[in-house]
């Protein structure tokens, strides 16, 4: 992927007399000598290629010059031989495709010696929350730091700046997407190839993240949702403890990570193989939305529009059902939105709700019927990239026909 031009790109919106200053962030530490799995800044790794902890980026941008230059951490041997090797100078270069790789130790002389002799007047930094009641990130914390030490410059937020590009996918993520999708489509064919009555929830998972894991994929994009019978009408439902009772359905929300690029693929399964008649009329109903959205899906719309359409079906199906009456009640049974972007994150940074769509976007499309009293959830949800002149599903392949689901659970249960 070419990470300089997309820091170009970055360049081009910046005040002259700027500097971006970008940290990959540190592990999050739990209890002990405990830390969670770390997981770098993404718009970090979107502009760089690089995925490890206690790496900083600093882009500056002056009169005479635009110059990017990566801090990252110099091996110690007797560090590595306890925690794994640190990526070497040559490795940072030839991934993010900067020359100027220095050591972690000379960023702060290098930033008081900028700060000091050049006449820096903006900083910027992602200073991205996604609500009041979240700790702060470590790049705003680094923000406020800055903010401190350097009263009077002026500090601004990168991140609708880089979402407003990550919006947009060019062919090498296009390629990692449909890369994660098709080990997620695998690892969904041995889900429904072990999958019996007397299973349990916990089981369909560890079926699922084995096969995404022996396919040499990152890990799963998100915690694996596996919600059997009444759990399937929870939207979030992680719990995955339950037994999967003969004649319930499991719906599997889910999807693999690959070199950071994530799917988000949700099936729902007959446990036993075989779809009652109520289970069915609800999944044509589901399944006929999922297949609407898939045709009109172009550059152009929004989200919005997309999700209205499919109201308009969902409602429809649901008054032939005798679930409700009027289009008006279809919030009953259907809460949350059809789409949202795909990419580095499950949910994807956009610049705005209301943002048209355009050639690159990678969407998702996931109608859902969610019946409490009846204790059906179904959810089916592909991944569809907008082309010029409409869109394409990138996973296809994944099987959504009841019939083709039945078929292929009967052939690998003989």
């Amino acid at each position: 992927m070419n990470f300089r031009e997309r820091r170009t790109k970055i360049f081009d919106t910046m005040e002259v007399d700027s500097a971006l200053i970008l940290f990959s962030g540190i592990e999050l530490h739990v209890s002990a000598d405990e830390y969670l799995p770390f997981e770098a800044n993404r718009n970090f790794f979107y502009l760089t290629g690089l995925r490890r902890d206690h790496m900083i980026l600093l882009m500056k941008k002056t009169e005479k010059e635009e110059k990017s230059i990566l801090f990252i951490e110099e091996a110690d041997p007797t560090q590595e031989r306890w925690f794994g090797r640190k990526v070497t100078v040559s490795e940072a270069q030839e991934i993010s495709g900067i020359e100027d790789v220095r050591f972690l130790d000379s960023f702060e002389g290098m930033v008081s010696s900028m700060m000091d002799r050049e006449d820096i007047s903006t900083l910027y930094f992602d200073c991205f929350r996604y609500q009041y009641e979240d700790l702060p990130d470590y790049n705003a914390v680094k923000a406020k730091e800055f903010a401190d030490k350097y009263p009077g410059r002026r500090i601004k937020n990168i991140a609708p700046t880089v979402a407003a590009l990550r919006m947009w996918k060019d062919e090498d993520e296009i390629e990692l997407v449909k890369k994660a999708i098709d080990i997620t489509d695998k690892s969904l064919q041995f889900v429904m190839k072990n999958l019996k009555p007397g299973n349990t929830e916990y089981q369909a998972q560890a079926d699922f993240e084995y096969m995404v894991h022996h396919q040499g994929a990152d890990g799963t994009s998100f915690p694996t949702i596996a919600g059997s019978g009444a759990n399937g009408t929870m939207l979030h439902y992680e719990t995955n403890q339950d037994v999967c009772e003969d004649g319930t359905l499991l719906l599997m929300d889910l999807g693999a990570k690959f070199n950071g690029y994530c799917a988000d693929i949700t099936r729902t399964y007959p446990v036993n193989g075989k779809y009652s008649e109520r289970q069915r009329q609800v999944y044509e109903v589901v399944l006929a939305a999922n297949r609407k959205v898939a045709e009109v899906a172009k550059p152009g719309m929004t989200l919005r529009e997309l999700n209205e359409i499919t109201k308009d079906v969902l409602a429809e199906g649901c008054i032939r059902l005798g679930l409700i009456e009027n289009k008006d009640e279809i919030g009953t049974y259907y809460m949350h939105g059809v789409s949202h972007h795909l990419g580095i994150d499950v949910h994807d940074v956009t610049v705005a709700g209301s943002e048209k769509l355009q050639p690159g976007a990678i969407i998702t499309d996931e109608p859902g019927l969610y019946i409490d009293e009846w204790e059906i959830g179904i959810r089916i949800e592909d991944d569809i990239l907008i082309t010029e002149d409409g869109c394409v599903v990138l996973s296809d392949a994944i099987i959504r026909d009841p019939d083709e689901i039945e078929a292929f659970m009967a052939q690998q249960n003989r």
